[in-house]
């Protein structure tokens, strides 16, 4: 098959150019469709319960989503003068298009009792413009207020907050950046009128502010990968031509990778903006070991397109087979039921397999056409530094196996006793440097405000009219205060507050009244609420379903990290039911917090299943080229290695498991089998031609890969290195450690795999190991390769011209 498609690669080189050409052109038209996501994707599968209560929860009360904060530590802040630029900064983003409402002290409100109409008028609590003594009068009617104390203020630190809520089509539409930016330079004037510092949080201003980091690390991503990658290609080869149309491959794989995200319809995400620069990185070992096939057969025979033949043919088989299992293992990404890593493992495989297409085509028609090479262009093939480490692996492999055993040995109970200490955890912004002003000014709300993570709580009374007996609002007090022993935890917001703020309106303001309604005056006093939407009267329906059979309890806590939230879920739960007994409510814990923390959770338990996927998957492949199960646990061995010593690395180090650091298992399990593919493809090659001399066989197949194994691990080192200059940590680790593991498998590859093969000799060299499904052609094929030549043609061009193959 390998030959006749070499016959088809180097017959119609023109042709083959000129569809890429079009392709690429189509694909760089697609490219424009691609959007950045702002949304946190779905770690939960759709049809999940957590998933579903959910759901259940925003279509009775709405998303929670869509609240943005503003916040101020001020002591003067009932100042005249602050006072009225904070007035001004909350009329002004009010005015922002996009923004549906605003709360903070300044556009607070209180309920006057009309006697004669028998109901609460809600009235701003300060004027526009006031005097000091005027400001501080209405100050102690605000004071007076405890509904406020806790949600917009904090009176111990002299904090305040405000509260803009978004307007959900705008943040689901490019407008949002606009929007964010408009509420910052409104923030941004503030703070020089006055010298105070703003913070902002809120779900929405964290989705955008970590989306456009993405966008701006993107394209500084792919210019550092192609950078790293032509030095180190140069620094091997010494041949600017090899820089240039490796560079053109990998960039046109590029243009390719971006059209099929606009094709497909993906946005742009913390994983999915990796893919350009990934590709250039896995797509640039593919160059490598071409060309070095390509002058290692040039350097022997000295023609040119029996050259290009071979390398088609010999590498071109096994080269597919390992960017078919690179992609495995990205593809197993697919069985985790999350959208993120589906569009991610999804974009990753299929790009891979077409870097390794474009590769097989370019390469040798682009050198078909460049003149032979010269002598210095294949002097890399003898450079005395490679040749020493080479020689010196072969050393090792065949005079001491028995230390390269022991090695591994200790490095397996290194690994054990650091695999022991690894912890798992995951927080809202764990990939965020803490550093950074998203960060610091999270961390101000957690210490001000009991932090921002909404939790809430929806109880269902079963029986219409139920939620605002007497007995359910004291069980909702119970249940609160109960709560407020949770220090994670802020103080609750529900319709309990909403009736306590009623009873003391209906007492003139007395602060002294703000507490539950006696069973004798709570209709009375309810019946004075207002109902309509206007003037923060539609409060009402923020708490309580049209039917008042539902009810809701919201709070907002601190980003304690997926480890707590577990044991704290499981504490609230048990509290809510000891409260709200399950024989008689419905109750559920819900709100963006438990969905980020269940989320976390199940995507690592199911990465852990792709793991395993891509080792199973990456098996049978071994299985079915080699048909031989002792080859299998051999080749499979030398790259679980690097896999446990990364992993003890990461308890030693603290680095816990998360979503983005479980995913270096199969990135980099899927990349390091590579270079096993390449050393046994050789390897079993050499067997027949020494007469099956394991020892002959082992020094020569790591003579003539070792060099290739050893330029591609550095680009990929160096490649995935790149990625640690990411604001994002877990980008960061991720690469890191990427990197390493990827050095560790190298020198896996290069000593212990030889040692196996050396050590176990014919336990493992059996009958079907000589005769596999994969077939590794013979250096002599049957063909005269020294009849093949590159004729001119009356047109111009030239074209290979090929012998028959000879009929055994």
């Amino acid at each position: 098959m390998w030959i006749r498609i070499a016959s088809f690669i180097l017959r119609n080189r023109l042709p083959i150019l000129i569809v890429l050409g079009l392709i690429t052109a189509f694909m760089g038209f697609q490219s424009r469709k691609i959007e950045m996501s702002y949304q946190y994707a779905p770690l939960l599968p759709e049809d999940d319960p957590v998933n579903e209560e959910y759901k259940r929860f925003a279509e009775q009360f709405g998303n929670e989503g869509n609240l943005m904060v503003l916040g101020v530590q001020d002591s003067a802040f009932f100042e005249a003068g602050h006072f009225q630029h904070w007035q001004k900064l909350s009329r002004n983003i009010n005015a922002i298009e996009g923004v549906t409402s605003v709360l903070s002290a300044s556009d607070s409100y209180q309920l006057i009792r009309d006697r004669e109409n028998k109901k609460f008028i809600v009235r701003p609590v300060f004027q526009d413009s006031v005097n000091q003594v005027a400001l501080d009068s209405l100050k102690n009617i605000f004071d007076g207020l405890p509904f406020y104390k806790g949600l917009l203020y904090n009176p111990a630190t002299k904090t305040y907050l405000l509260g803009i809520t978004l307007n959900k089509q705008i943040l689901e539409s490019p407008a949002r950046v606009d929007l964010m930016e408009a509420i910052k330079s409104e923030g941004g004037a503030y703070e020089e009128r006055t010298g105070n510092q703003l913070h902002y949080s809120g779900l929405p201003f964290i989705r955008v502010e970590t989306a456009e980091m993405i966008k701006r690390e993107l394209n500084m991503f792919i210019w550092l990968a192609l950078g790293i990658t032509a030095i180190i290609i140069f620094l091997f080869f010494r041949s600017f031509k090899v820089v240039i149309f490796s560079m053109l491959v990998v960039g046109v794989a590029v243009i390719w990778a971006l059209g099929w995200q606009g094709i497909m319809g993906y946005k742009v995400t913390i994983l999915t903006g990796m893919i350009p620069p990934l590709i250039i990185v896995i797509g640039i070992p593919n160059s490598v070991f071409l060309l070095n096939k390509f002058h290692h057969e040039f350097r022997n025979h000295g023609n040119k397109i029996k050259s290009l033949q071979r390398v088609i043919r010999k590498i071109g088989n096994a080269t597919f087979l390992t960017n078919l299992t690179t992609a495995s293992g990205f593809a197993t990404f697919v069985f985790t039921s999350s959208k993120l890593l589906i569009e991610f493992g999804i974009m990753a495989a299929i790009n891979i397999m077409m870097v390794f297409v474009l590769s097989l085509l370019m390469i040798p028609i682009i050198f078909s056409f460049l003149p032979d090479p010269r002598e210095r262009h294949v002097q890399h093939l003898e450079r005395p530094f490679f040749g020493k480490i080479i020689s010196k692996l072969i050393h090792i492999s065949l005079n001491h196996k028995k230390i390269v055993f022991a090695g591994t040995l200790g490095l397996l109970i290194f690994g054990g006793i650091g695999i022991s200490n690894m912890k798992t955890t995951g927080f809202m912004l764990d990939d965020v440097p803490h550093d950074h002003q998203l960060y610091r000014d999270l961390k101000f709300f957690e210490k001000h405000f009991s932090g921002l993570m909404p939790l809430e709580i929806m109880i269902d009374t079963k029986k219409p009219k139920a939620v605002l007996a007497q007995s359910t609002l004291r069980k909702m007090d119970g249940l609160q205060q109960k709560l407020k022993t949770f220090p994670e935890l802020s103080d609750g917001l529900s319709m309990l507050q909403v009736v306590k703020f009623a009873r003391q309106a209906y007492y003139n303001g007395d602060q002294a009244y703000y507490s539950i309604p006696g069973s004798m005056e709570r209709n009375f006093i309810l019946s004075y609420l207002p109902r309509g939407e206007k003037s923060g009267a539609g409060i009402v329906s923020s708490f309580v379903d049209s039917t008042q059979q539902k009810a809701r309890i919201s709070f907002r806590m601190a980003d304690v990290g997926t480890t707590r939230m577990k044991d704290l879920d499981r504490e609230i739960r048990a509290v809510v039911d000891s409260v709200f007994p399950a024989e008689k409510y419905e109750t559920s814990v819900t709100g963006s917090s438990v969905v980020f923390f269940k989320g976390t959770d199940y995507l690592i338990r199911n990465l852990f299943i792709s793991l395993g996927l891509a080792v199973l998957l990456i098996a049978s492949f071994m299985a079915w080229m080699f048909r031989s199960k002792r080859m299998v646990v051999v080749s499979l061995f030398p790259n679980l290695v690097p896999l446990i010593t990364t992993a003890a690395l990461m308890g030693f180090f603290e680095i816990p498991i998360k979503p983005s650091t479980i995913l270096v298992f199969s990135i980099a399990f899927g990349i390091s089998v590579d270079d096993t593919i390449h050393f046994l493809a050789k390897y079993r090659q050499e067997l027949s031609q020494t007469n099956w001399s394991i020892r002959a066989a082992t020094v020569l197949a790591l003579k003539e890969t070792g060099r290739s194994m050893i330029y591609t691990s550095i680009i990929l080192f160096f490649g995935f290195g790149i990625f640690t200059v990411s604001s994002f940590g877990g980008t960061v680790a991720l690469g890191a450690l990427v990197a390493f593991t990827l050095l560790v498998a190298l020198f896996s590859n290069l000593i212990l795999l030889p040692s196996l093969l050396l050590g176990l000799e014919r336990l493992i060299t059996n009958e079907s190991f000589k005769e596999p499904m994969l077939t590794i052609y013979n250096e002599e094929e049957d063909i005269d390769y020294d009849e093949l030549k590159i004729d001119q043609k009356s047109g111009g061009h030239q074209e290979a011209d090929f012998p028959e193959r000879t009929q055994k």
